[in-house]
């Protein structure tokens, strides 16, 4: 009979897993961003370039401005955008004007009546919005539900594409019924929106890949489906990524920022290497990885991006034609990014148009460089500018630049306003003698009174009530002392 085999005794083994706590189930963290806030820097709206289609917003009899010229009519401006032939202004109270081109629905309003398409007029919105983004023929603002509101038409090679199925839509629809969203960026003819669960979803022209949830056989929107999968906005899903935090649009690409990990990834037209990426491919349809790294804000118009570190460093990339890379006389195409010298380190803001670009430096200066004949550089002569230069005028001299925007000819800026002077200025009347009266107090006691000190009554109170302004010192303090009881 075989032995048997002998048995470990595992009770105290047990006893002590059974007094040890279970390790808990590892809880799924709930991916959330929070609604932008709206700017709330007040500026004034300055526009320069062509305007024969109205986009200057200087009323139709204004065709050309050399320089940056302001338009008055619009209130507390804080957030502009530049489409191919119209503008966007955001107020601080977040209406949303227009003007400009309006043959497909871009401004979002009625323009019937003659001319009023060339001057600003306030659009019609469920809601205030909290940014804006702006293509070549479609608009789109964030409400301050998250909901994202589209107006106007996509176009691809065909010609109009209509903003949905539907055709083009001359006032704001909703676009992603039931999405809380929180960034927009538009294209010249697709819309990139971001939701607060990290979800990125794009509507529009997929012929450059642009989108980058198409495959090749229906980006020109002739498969069996038609435009149908182009013109419903749907999500961009790239296997294993962390949901994203950031979006940005070129004229013909995308550009997504994952969270935790910050990887960028880039789609879209790559043939002058404007992904920045190595790939040798005129076109990427699905989403590479890119090596950019502490990435601030990316711009870019049609055939070049520029990239903005946290660093303050401006680096440009793509065709040089025009001097639009800003880094010279360049005959061969940019491949990697290359670092514009002038604004080292120095660099809060960039900002392109279709064959141009902005910058603005800590000190609130403009520059401009790259296609001038059409004016949208604003430095008044015309030419092309190889490097950076200066943009200065009247209506930029000694005052901070916000914003800078580009269009297909035209160009809007922000320039910071005298809005806090105008207020110290126009105190009440009722409120300088107050102040008046405790320098009074000051110079006839010696006692360093401010307005709002608790021993101020017992100060005055030991001065003659000689004059107006001591008065008006005791006055207050009797107040105060009423107050108090």
């Amino acid at each position: 009979m075989p032995r048997r085999k002998v048995l470990t005794n595992n009770n105290n083994a047990e006893e002590e897993k059974t007094m040890q706590p279970t390790k808990a189930k590892r809880a799924r963290m709930i991916f959330h961003l929070e609604l932008p806030e709206r700017r709330q820097i007040i500026g004034n709206v300055l526009v320069c370039g062509t305007g024969d289609t109205g986009q200057l917003g200087l009323g139709e009899d204004v065709l050309e401005r050399k320089r940056p010229a302001l338009i008055e009519s619009i209130p507390n401006p804080v957030d502009v955008c530049a489409g191919g032939m119209h503008c966007l202004v955001l107020t601080k109270n977040g209406d949303v004007y227009s003007f400009g081109c309006n043959d497909e629905g871009a401004l979002g309003r009625d323009t019937s009546e003659e001319g009023s398409e060339s001057t600003p007029a306030l659009i019609d919105l469920p809601g205030k919005a909290l940014c804006i983004s702006a293509g070549d023929s479609h608009s789109a603002c964030l409400l301050e539900d998250g909901r994202v509101f589209a107006w106007g038409s996509f176009r691809d090679s065909h010609g109009n594409m209509g903003l949905t199925i539907d055709g083009n839509k001359r006032t704001p629809i909703n676009l992603l019924e039931g999405m809380v969203c929180c960034s927009i960026a538009s294209g010249a003819d697709h819309l990139v929106i971001l939701t607060t669960a990290g979800k990125v979803f794009t509507v529009g022209c997929a012929e450059q890949g642009q989108l980058g949830r198409i495959a090749e056989r229906s980006v020109g929107g002739e498969g069996r489906r038609g435009k149908r999968d182009l013109l419903r906005p749907d999500q961009l899903i790239i296997k294993r990524a962390k949901p994203f935090e950031a979006i940005w649009a070129t004229n013909y690409c995308t550009f997504l920022r994952e969270s935790q990990t910050e990887v960028i990834w880039a789609v879209g037209l790559n043939n002058y290497k404007q992904l920045a990426h190595a790939k040798e491919a005129e076109r990427v349809l699905i989403p590479i990885k890119t090596e950019l790294k502490d990435v601030k804000q990316i711009a870019g118009g049609q055939h070049h991006t520029l990239v903005l570190d946290n660093a303050m460093r401006c680096f440009a990339i793509g065709r040089p034609d025009y001097g639009r890379l800003g880094v010279g006389d360049v005959k061969e195409v940019v491949s990697e990014l290359t670092p514009i010298k002038e604004l080292s380190g120095k660099t809060t803001f960039v900002g392109c148009g279709e064959a141009c670009s902005y910058a603005i430096t800590t000190d609130g200066k403009l520059y401009s460089w790259g296609m001038g004949s059409n004016h949208q550089l604003g430095v008044g002569d015309g030419d092309d500018e190889l490097e950076p230069v200066v943009v200065s005028s009247k209506n930029t001299q000694n005052k901070r630049m916000l914003m800078a925007s580009g269009g297909g000819q035209h160009s809007v800026f922000l320039v910071e306003s005298d809005v806090k002077e105008k207020q110290k200025e126009n105190v009440p009347a009722s409120k300088k003698p107050k102040a008046a009266a405790v320098e009074a107090a000051k110079e006839q006691t010696g006692t360093d009174i401010k307005d709002d000190d608790d021993t101020a009554a017992a100060a005055i109170d030991t001065m003659p009530a000689t004059g107006d302004a001591v008065k008006a010192v005791k006055k207050t303090a009797a107040k105060r002392g009423r107050k108090k009881d």
